[in-house]
């Protein structure tokens, strides 16, 4: 969706959900050797819940949820078991990082997975128009390089945007 800044312009935005998360375990530099908070988000029916995940639930004294997260953080002992935490703790104009999955495009050839331009229209070419023209040498180097861009699975996979500003 889109809102207005305080100059009257028009900011693209994106709305998320985020909340309510509970905390479900507090790791400790003494215990475990870091500091990070666990949270879980997103209601889920408990007979869909193995049994390791209940007893991890019920030991935080909270009800099954679809999604845990472990976020590392400076000082874990500022958070509690069973703590509701809320999209309150991200201030106006504050700029945080979002990382999440993207859109799975299923197998893509090199014109859509890497933009590619694609062979010539004219000049004699037939059906190779969508191509990724030559992969290597003949003789020399006699192998193709690791790591050349080929079609393939395009999507699914994990994305950092970082810099965005919260409205």
């Amino acid at each position: 969706t889109q809102v207005w800044d305080e100059n009257n312009r028009v900011v693209p935005v994106t709305v998320v959900k985020a909340g309510p998360n509970v905390v479900t375990q507090v790791r400790t530099n003494d215990v475990d050797g870091y500091e990070s908070v666990q949270i879980a988000f997103g209601e889920i029916d408990p007979r869909k819940v193995n049994k390791p995940l209940k007893g991890h639930f019920a030991k935080a004294d909270v009800t099954p949820r679809r999604h845990l997260v472990e976020i590392r953080t400076a000082d874990a002992s500022e958070y509690t078991l069973g703590q509701e935490v809320t999209a309150e703790v991200f201030e106006a104009g504050v700029k945080v990082d979002v990382t999440g999955k993207s859109k799975g495009k299923g197998f893509a050839g090199v014109m859509k997975r890497h933009n590619f331009k694609g062979l010539g229209a004219g000049h004699g070419t037939q059906r190779k128009h969508r191509s990724p023209g030559s992969i290597g040498g003949c003789a020399t180097p006699g192998r193709v390089f690791k790591g050349l861009r080929m079609a393939g699975r395009m999507g699914n996979e994990r994305v950092t945007t970082q810099n965005l500003t919260v409205h």
